[in-house]
């Protein structure tokens, strides 16, 4: 960080970390519980990340987004993804359009459902890779190219696509190198019991909540600025390196249980986002460079989808988690 901005910096981290307390108690007047999901969805989006929730229906998902996009004064798109959507759904298609005085006829862009600042891609899986694709490389670029002309996505970008664990029926799995695109796979669970007596209270009342606007575009997009500042020490980057190599098999270095359960591992762009999350971690809990802990923290949302596991591990019922809880170990 450099001498003459440090003390601007500072205060900007004070700024950001207030900010990000205030955006979780406006999000828990309609959110009970999942305070560790809306911390992660937080750090992804500061990181200039994007998330993949798996969660079975009726846990809030929508509803979560929806409350998050709107305390921090962004713009919302849901896309609904069905086998019979095309990329132009997605992107936005060109129309033919007759000058009322000239009568000559020229195309015009109709901008599709991605031109906004949160989306929200439900049930992913549910469309071929053709149409999957649009929507990934829009989240890889921040652009969009249609009939040789590329618009540029408004800023702050952050997509959150959903995937229903249980029906599997009719779908289209993502592709690891596109699941890679992901900084965070994110896990939804069933509420306790007295979170789901509160949410049947609230949600069956006449209790309407009143969101406040905590934050708005230039001040996110100034936050993510700040995170790309944050120094780190040099045994923190190495640490966050080690452990993405660790989880490939075909190395002299893995563990053990590495080689014996997991066909492949995580790459480079893991390590990044391992230090990405740890660096926006540390800020938002008003730190100025992030620790080892920091990285422990992001390594089950970054690796769970980049660890592919074998035939012996599913065998032995080891799923990715459970290798990420030996290496933390």
């Amino acid at each position: 960080m450099k001498e003459n901005s440090f003390n601007g910096d500072v205060q900007l981290v004070e700024k950001l970390n207030e900010t990000v307390q205030k955006i979780k108690r406006e999000i828990g007047k309609v959110i009970i519980g999942q305070d560790l999901i809306i911390d992660q969805l937080i750090i992804s989006l500061l990181s200039k990340g994007h998330c993949l929730l798996i969660g079975v229906p009726g846990l809030a998902k929508t509803l979560l987004i929806k409350t998050l996009a709107e305390v921090m004064d962004l713009n919302f798109n849901r896309i609904q993804f069905t086998p019979d959507l095309m990329p132009s759904d997605i992107t936005g298609t060109e129309i033919i359009e007759e000058d009322p005085l000239s009568k000559k006829r020229n195309f015009r862009f109709i901008p599709g459902p991605i031109f906004a600042n949160v989306i929200l891609a439900d049930e992913i899986n549910r469309t071929p890779p053709k149409t999957q694709s649009a929507l990934l490389e829009a989240m890889q670029e921040h652009k969009v190219t249609t009939a040789g002309t590329t618009y540029t996505l408004t800023e702050p970008f952050f997509v959150l696509a959903t995937q229903n664990p249980i029906e599997q029926e009719g779908t289209y799995p993502l592709p690891e190198a596109q699941l890679d695109r992901f900084m965070f796979n994110l896990w939804l669970d069933y509420p306790s019991l007295e979170e789901e007596v509160k949410i049947v209270q609230t949600t069956t009342s006449e209790y309407i909540p009143k969101l406040n606007k905590i934050v708005t575009a230039d001040e996110i997009i100034s936050f993510q600025d700040l995170i790309r500042k944050v120094p780190v020490a040099e045994n923190v980057i190495e640490f966050a390196v080690k452990t993405s190599i660790a989880t490939r098999p075909n190395n002299g270095v893995s563990p053990k249980f590495i080689k014996e359960w997991v066909s492949w591992g995580a790459g480079p762009r893991a390590s990044q986002y391992l230090i990405l999350a740890a660096k926006t971690s540390s800020v938002m809990n008003g730190r100025f460079t992030p620790n080892i802990d920091d990285v422990k923290a992001a390594m089950i949302p970054v690796l769970r989808h980049r660890i592919i596991t074998n035939f012996s591990a599913e065998a032995e019922g080891i799923n990715s988690v459970e290798v990420i809880k030996r290496l933390i170990n």
